[in-house]
C-alpha cells in the first residue's frame, strides 16, 4: 500500500507537541510492516542545519492561491528508511516559530494544496492520504476536488486524524476564494461553514473517507459538549467513520537501557540502578540528596487543560509531607510565576525549571517515582507512556488517552500500572497523591508497580496494524 503521511511537524526535524512524535514514529513502524510510507511536512527555516545539508533537492511546482502564483521547492531526506518530502516556501516558512502568525490561514492552505499537488509532481498515486489536525485539514477537500477533473485523484483516499480538538484553523469565510481558491459550494453548515467563518479542522472532518483520533476514550468524549469544542454536533453526524487508535510511542528513542540522555542506564533485571538517576536529578536541581524521599516530577505544557490548577491549590499542603516536586517545561505566564514561586517558598522541595531540553525531560522520566498528569483532557498523552517505559509509576485523571492506558492499582489483587482519580477536583488529586506515597513506604508494591509499568506494551506495533486494518477498509 502507497501512503502519504501529511503533518505541520514530525520528530526529529520539527516538534512543539505530541503531533511531532506520532508523525516521527507512526510512519516508520508502518514501513516496517512492509508498506510504501512517505511524510510531507513544511521546510521551516528553524530545522536544524545538520538535516539541511542532507536534503536533496527534487525541483519544484507552483500553487496557485487566486491571484498567488506560490512557488513550492521540493527537498527529500530519507531517515531510517523512511523518505520525508520537505516544502519550502521561504515567505512562509521563513518565520520565528511554526505557528502564531498572522497569516497562518494562508500558509497551511498553501501547505495542504501544496501536499495534494506533490503526488502528481512525485508520480506518486497514493492509495491512501493520512492528514493530521487543522493545518492539513484542507487535504481531503483537495483531493474530492481534484478528483472532479483529474483522474489521476480518483481512486485516492483519505484519513485525518484529529490530535487535539481545541485549535481547529478557524478563519474568515473570504479565505475560501480570495486564498484557497474552492468554490463558495463548499461553504454550507455540513461542510466548511463555521458559524461565518471557515473551520479547516471540520473540512478535515467532512471531507475525510476515515475519521480517527488518538484514543478510544477521546472518540467517545468529543462527542460531548465539554469535549467537543463545539464540534460535537459535526463529530455525531460522522461518528460513522470515526474510529480511536491509542498512540504509541518509539522504544528505540525511550529506553532505559541505551538512553544516552540518563545519567545511569538499567533495564527492568536491575530496577535497583534506577535510584542513582534520582540521586543525580537532586544533584542537578540542588534538592537534598537522598534516596529514600519520594520524587513527584511533571513534564509539561504549563497550561490550563493539564490540570495546573488542581496542582497549584493543592501543592502547598502536599509539601507538608517529606516530598520532594521537580517541574520542567514553560506556558502562561501565571502557572510559571506560581511554581517559581513554590520552589521560593520551599528551596529543599521543589524544582521549578521554566524551561524545555529533551534530554533533561529523560532525566525527569528516568529519576523522579511519581509522574503526575492530572490533565483536564488528554487526548492520548505521551508523558504516562514514556513514564511506564522508565518505570516511573504515573498518577494521572480518568481521561481520554489517560484513561485507557493507565490501568489503576488494585490493593486487593495487586494489579495496575499506577494510580488514577475520576473528577476535576484539587482534593481528590490530593487524597490520591497521599495514597500513592503511602504505597510508596512499602518497597515490594511500589517495586511491582514499576515492573507492571515497564512490562506494558506501549510501541507502535499494535497501533500500526489497527492503522493498517482502517486503511485496507477504505483503499
Amino acid at each position: 500500500m502507497k501512503i502519504l503521511y501529511a503533518a505541520s511537524e514530525s520528530a526529529p526535524f520539527m516538534k512543539t507537541g505530541g503531533l511531532a512524535d506520532v508523525a516521527g514514529s507512526l510512519p516508520l513502524a508502518l514501513k516496517k510492516e512492509g508498506h510504501d510510507v512517505r511524510v510531507v511536512m513544511p521546510l521551516y527555516s528553524k530545522i536544524d542545519e545538520k538535516y539541511k545539508r542532507n536534503m536533496t533537492h527534487l525541483g519544484h511546482f507552483f500553487v496557485d492561491l487566486n491571484w498567488r502564483h506560490q512557488y513550492a521547492g521540493v527537498f527529500s531526506h530519507d531517515l531510517d528508511g523512511v523518505t520525508y518530502y520537505f516544502i519550502d516556501n521561504e515567505y512562509y516558512f521563513d518565520r520565528a516559530s511554526a505557528y502564531g502568525e498572522v497569516d497562518d490561514g494562508e500558509r497551511f492552505i498553501f501547505f495542504s494544496k501544496a501536499v495534494v499537488q506533490l503526488m502528481k509532481f512525485l508520480d506518486f498515486q497514493a492509495d491512501i492520504v493520512h492528514a493530521n489536525d487543522w493545518h492539513t485539514g484542507l487535504v481531503p477537500l483537495y483531493i474530492k476536488d481534484f478528483a472532479r477533473g483529474d483522474s489521476f485523484y480518483h481512486n485516492m483516499k483519505s484519513v485525518f486524524t484529529i490530535h487535539n480538538m481545541k485549535y481547529q484553523g478557524i478563519f474568515s469565510a473570504s479565505i475560501l476564494s480570495e486564498v484557497a481558491s474552492l468554490s463558495y459550494e463548499y461553504f454550507h453548515e455540513y461542510g466548511l461553514k463555521y458559524y461565518d467563518n471557515i473551520n479547516m479542522m471540520k473540512g478535515g472532518i467532512v471531507y475525510c473517507d476515515l475519521l480517527t483520533t488518538v484514543s478510544q476514550t477521546y472518540s467517545e468524549e468529543i462527542k460531548s459538549s465539554y469535549f467537543g469544542e463545539n464540534l460535537e454536533g459535526v463529530i455525531q453526524a460522522n461518528s460513522y467513520k470515526l474510529h480511536g487508535v491509542v498512540n504509541g510511542i518509539d522504544y528505540e528513542k525511550f529506553n532505559p537501557k541505551t538512553d544516552p540522555n540518563i545519567d545511569f542506564n538499567y533495564t527492568i533485571k536491575n530496577l535497583d540502578i534506577k535510584v542513582k538517576n534520582k540521586m543525580a536529578l537532586q544533584e542537578r536541581y540542588n534538592l537534598p540528596v537522598n534516596p529514600d524521599i519520594p520524587m513527584i516530577g511533571m513534564v509539561t505544557r504549563m497550561v490550563a487543560m493539564k490540570g495546573l490548577d488542581l496542582v497549584v491549590r493543592i501543592l502547598d499542603e502536599l509539601l507538608q509531607e517529606n516530598v520532594q516536586f521537580v517541574m520542567l517545561g514553560t506556558g502562561d505566564h501565571e502557572y510559571e510565576a506560581a511554581f517559581k514561586h513554590f520552589e521560593y517558598a520551599y528551596p529543599d522541595k521543589v524544582a521549578s525549571r521554566i524551561y524545555f531540553n529533551e534530554a533533561e525531560s529523560h532525566k525527569v522520566y528516568a529519576g523522579v517515582d511519581l509522574f503526575l498528569m492530572p490533565s483536564l483532557a488528554e487526548p492520548c498523552g505521551i508523558s504516562q507512556l514514556i513514564s511506564l517505559r522508565y518505570g516511573t509509576v504515573p498518577l494521572t485523571r480518568e481521561t481520554g488517552g489517560l484513561k485507557d492506558t493507565i490501568l489503576p492499582y488494585n490493593q486487593f489483587t495487586g494489579e495496575g500500572n499506577g494510580f488514577s482519580f475520576r473528577n476535576q477536583n484539587a482534593h481528590e488529586l490530593l487524597y490520591k497523591l497521599k495514597d500513592a506515597l503511602y504505597i510508596y513506604q512499602d518497597k515490594n508494591i511500589w517495586e511491582a508497580l514499576m515492573r507492571s509499568g515497564m512490562q506494558s506494551k506501549n510501541d507502535w506495533e499494535a497501533s500500526s496494524k489497527e492503522y493498517i486494518r482502517l486503511y485496507n477498509q477504505i483503499a
